[in-house]
């Protein structure tokens, strides 16, 4: 061997290479985990940990709960994790008492699905899924309190998911008070006279049955029979925001039909005013919180009944009260209840044969036409190009301002997720009732004077006129007129008139609808409501917490057919008997119950979970009070509370986050807790994104063998096309972060990442630019380490201005960026300082070495514990603090200052950042090259902008 190849042999045993970074890293998690270094206490002193953290400010860091997919992690799937781990220890070194902990949302579909597939149950599937999960998150080196970390699975904890519930189903929405109440405060408003029963009787003459009737209709968790989503596919109903804009189920893509069901419902309506107003006091992406505004739907209007017969009345919501008297139909969404209670055994005299849909009777019409809309998504419902279809129900109902009778149709146009599931419709003024009448041959009325020359005969209009700044007119009848009115004095004056006579009122309206909280399922929270011979519902006490899952035989429901909507649900839990019927004591001696067998939605558990981090093995309480307060309370500039950070996807903007805003509310109402707001800043990361290639087939082709050759790319010869999409296991491009650890090292992984690009911005994945950030680890390495020898490098000598310069300037910008979730340009400043300390030569100064291994903690935890170790220190590098930059040493010792004449430049000076606009006017007027260029000129003007312009306009 040459001598030459001898010692390139020798100093590869001291280089920074993949084995080295594996080494290294496997140590020092092994330390974090045996020394403690991330148990964070709490005030109450129930979780050890340094008993000084709890004097410092604190700070939570949240990510959003993570599912634990058989699949494993690919590397898109840890960006967020890393970026908060980096932000975490960065306050750890800013001296703060940080809360960074991980758990696992594991019930759910995914594993049920798995279930049915292969007979596994949920459990073993799901608990082997965390344990991969928990490991490969491990590799990555995430500083987080395991000790706090929990899944949703755990009966210990979804025992207290329970527990919230039945806060909820015995607790009310007082309007007057503006917060839920006990249920009991109802019951005695009731018995004391104060609040009548909804039939007048007094409350002591009604049963326990009819008693919990009427609360039922108060409760925040109520069950009740209701058009719900019912997806055949997945066995389930679905939630409005669990279904797609094309009708399909957001999990799995099966079709999704209405159907009516008794199912448990969530009262979060009552909450959509404060949901709304109290999103002022969060810091969150604009974005989003126009999303929550939009889903939840403010509008003011009025509520008007129009009376069918002696013994009905139609109510509908409309924002153009002001166009009553331009009502001549209405429309009832298929679904609407009262469509049964109003159809007549016959169609009336003289009814237009093309209002019966060419049907024998109204009922068989509707019966047909109900059955045609439920296969519609409600996208299709409401799309404005198709042809408006309906049918007449037969009954006719009043106009309550003009007295004239008005046909009454269903049609798939009207839905009853937006106000009352009925329309009063006025053909003149809106197109879609324009398109209707046409269709129908209905007349309309025109009421609201067109400012064109359209004439006011709308059979003569190619469309419905609609205007908010014209004049009401032919709105005239009785004691009321509004002819002559503007919109807004039109609107103000009918709903006076409605209210004085009993028949109406102003009032406000939200898109948002009450939250469907039942799923037909196995693998998901167990209701604790069981249900007397009456069916009147009881909720279970606390001492029967958790009501656990039993063991079942078959985990699928009933069918799996995606296309058959008039299949019914039967879920796997009914089918076990022993389970179902029970006998218990609650309190009224023994008797015979029947359990409910619906389970909760996976998102139940992710409800709450940032309070279970808080105190997670209270076994008496939720989350005691003292951690509560301590980690989430008010306090300046967060006067809602919450989590200081939340980072995860944006594609939760109106489920997840919707839902657990409406459950801490009720909480924080009930006085468990000081916060009202769960989460104070939100942030949403980007997508890491990957190349997809697919065959002439349109079938995705393993990315890592794809070849790029002459502009294109190649499949084992065949070309393949290319396009930037998602990463996944299924579009045969996912990288696994068990790879690049393997060839590069967990730091260099995570430097990747977070060098990628901005954070909120979505970046695509590229496997050969992750060698530029290990190159960045190997001459950090260098810098402090002899790569010969072993030995570190560093000297006791004070190093030069230059270096102090770059190195605070380096320390002044990676705090700000660190501060502001900047981490790609606080990696560029690290870079920057450490080229600038390569190219220098020589030894470094130890106390700029140690200052580059602390900016580089955060970033790159275990290179960095592994240099702060051989630079002799004993203690972890996770609690040092952070360098301070020495201001003197950041401002610039001089500055280029562009002199221009007529717009060109011509001269630089170098001025001190603080020169004056006086100084800098004359050093540029004194300029040999600025007096060459004006050659005697006069100067009409000269524009001063101290320390980096000056203008100079001759004369």
């Amino acid at each position: 061997m040459s001598e030459t190849n001898s010692a390139a042999g020798a100093a590869a045993t001291h280089r920074y290479t993949a084995a080295m970074a594996a080494d290294i890293e496997a140590r020092w998690q092994d330390f974090w985990d045996a020394e403690g270094t991330y148990a964070t206490p709490n005030p109450s002193g129930d979780l050890a940990g340094s008993a000084a953290a709890v004097d410092r400010p604190k700070k939570f860091i949240m990510d959003m709960f993570p599912y634990p997919s058989g699949a494993g992690l690919h590397v898109g799937h840890p960006l967020g994790y890393i970026a908060t781990d980096v932000y975490a220890r960065f306050n750890r070194m800013t001296g703060h008492n940080v809360l960074h902990t991980l758990g696992f949302d594991a019930f759910g579909l995914p594993a049920e699905q798995y279930a049915v597939q292969t007979g596994t149950h949920p459990r073993v599937s799901t608990e082997a899924n965390i344990e991969n999960m928990k490991a490969q998150l491990r590799r990555l080196g995430l500083g987080h309190d395991r000790r706090r970390s929990f899944a949703t699975i755990d009966p210990d904890y979804y025992r207290w998911t329970q527990w919230i519930f039945l806060q909820i189903f015995n607790s009310w929405y007082d309007d007057e008070a503006k917060r839920a109440r006990p249920i009991e405060t109802l019951a005695e408003q009731f018995a004391s006279g104060r609040r009548q029963t909804p039939d007048g009787r007094p409350w002591a003459e009604l049963n326990a049955a009819e008693r919990a009737d009427v609360l039922g209709g108060y409760r925040l968790a109520y069950a009740s029979d209701a058009p719900v989503n019912w997806c055949p596919g997945l066995g389930t109903v679905l939630a409005n925001e669990e279904v797609t804009a094309d009708g399909r189920s957001e999990r799995g893509n099966f079709p999704v039909f209405k159907a009516k069901l008794r199912q448990w419902n969530m009262r979060i309506t009552a909450y959509a005013d404060r949901l709304l107003d109290d999103l002022d006091a969060l810091d969150w992406p604009e974005a989003i919180k126009l999303q929550q505004r939009n889903w939840i739907g403010r509008s003011e209007g009025a509520r008007i009944d129009f009376p069918v017969g002696d013994d009905h009345a139609i109510t509908v919501f409309t924002t153009r009260q002001d166009t009553l008297f331009g009502a001549t139909y209405m429309v009832l969404a298929p679904e609407h209840d009262l469509v049964d209670a109003i159809v007549p055994a016959a169609w009336p005299e003289g009814t237009h044969q093309v209002w019966t849909g060419g049907h024998a009777t109204p009922a068989e019409a509707v019966a047909e036409y109900r059955k045609q809309a439920a296969a519609k998504s409600d996208v299709e419902r409401q799309a404005e190009a198709k042809d408006k279809t309906g049918v007449f129900t037969g009954a006719y109902a009043t106009n309550p301002a003009s007295g004239e009778r008005v046909p009454v149709f269903i049609a798939d146009y009207v839905l009853m997720g937006y106000g009352t599931g009925a329309i009063m419709a006025v053909p003149a003024h809106d197109s879609r009732d324009f398109a209707f009448a046409r269709a129908f041959e209905l007349p309309m009325r025109c009421v609201v004077e067109p400012s064109d020359d359209r004439g006011t005969d709308p059979a003569d209009w190619d469309d419905a006129f609609a205007s908010y700044d014209a004049k009401i007119v032919n709105s005239a009848a009785g004691t009321v007129s509004l002819d002559g009115l503007g919109v807004v004095d039109a609107k103000t004056r009918i709903t006076e008139w409605l209210a004085e006579r009993g028949i109406g009122e102003g009032t406000v309206n939200f898109r948002l609808r009450d939250w469907l909280f039942s799923r037909q399922r196995y693998w998901g929270e167990p209701f604790p409501i069981v249900y007397d011979e009456d069916g009147v519902a009881h909720a279970l006490p606390e001492s029967m917490l958790p009501v656990e899952l039993p063991e079942v035989d078959d985990y699928s429901p009933r069918t799996f057919d995606p296309d058959d909507a008039d299949t019914s649900p039967e879920t796997p839990l009914s089918r076990n008997e022993d389970w179902v019927h029970v006998e218990l004591d609650l309190g009224d001696g023994p008797k015979r119950y029947r359990r409910e067998t619906n389970t909760m939605p996976n998102w139940a558990g992710s409800c709450w979970y940032e309070l279970r981090y808080l105190d997670p093995h209270n076994a008496a309480q939720v989350v005691g009070p003292e951690a509560e307060q301590y980690w989430m309370g008010p306090r300046e500039g967060q006067t809602a509370g919450g989590v200081d950070l939340y980072v995860g996807g944006a594609e939760h903007a109106v489920l997840h986050l919707l839902y657990a805003r409406f459950w801490h509310k009720v909480l924080f109402d009930l006085g468990h807790i000081s916060s009202f707001e769960p989460f104070h800043k939100l942030f949403n990361q980007g997508m890491i994104q990957a190349y997809v290639y697919r065959d002439s087939r349109g079938i995705a082709v393993p990315a890592a063998e794809v070849e790029e050759r002459d502009g294109g790319y190649y499949y084992q010869g065949e070309q393949v096309s290319r396009l930037l999409g998602k990463m996944g296991k299924s579009l045969k491009n996912a990288v696994t972060p068990d790879e690049i650890c393997a060839e590069y090292g967990a730091d260099t992984l995570r430097l990747y990442e977070m060098a990628m690009g901005p954070l909120d911005v979505s970046r695509p994945w590229d496997t050969r630019a992750v060698v530029g950030q290990y190159r960045l680890l190997q001459r950090l390495w260098r810098n402090v380490v002899d790569e010969d020898t072993g030995e570190v490098t560093v000297t006791d000598a004070e190093p030069d201005e230059a270096t102090l310069r770059a190195l605070h300037k380096a320390i002044d910008g990676v705090t700000q960026d660190m501060e502001n979730l900047r981490f790609n340009t606080a990696i560029a400043k690290v870079t920057e300082l450490n080229n600038h300390l390569t190219k220098a030569g020589g030894p470094l100064a130890r106390s700029v070495a140690e200052r580059l291994v602390l900016l580089t903690a955060p970033l790159a935890p275990h290179i960095a514990e592994e240099l702060w170790r051989r630079l002799g220190h004993r203690a972890t590098v996770v609690h040092e603090s952070f360098p301070v930059a020495d201001p003197a040493y950041v401002v610039d010792e001089t500055v280029t200052c562009v002199v221009q004449i007529k717009g060109k430049v011509k001269a630089r000076l170098e001025v001190a950042p603080s020169v004056s606009d006086e100084e800098l006017e004359k050093l540029a007027l004194a300029d040999a090259g600025v007096q060459s260029a004006l050659g005697g000129a006069g100067i009409r003007k000269v524009i001063v902008r101290a320390p980096k312009l000056v203008n100079i306009v001759p004369a």
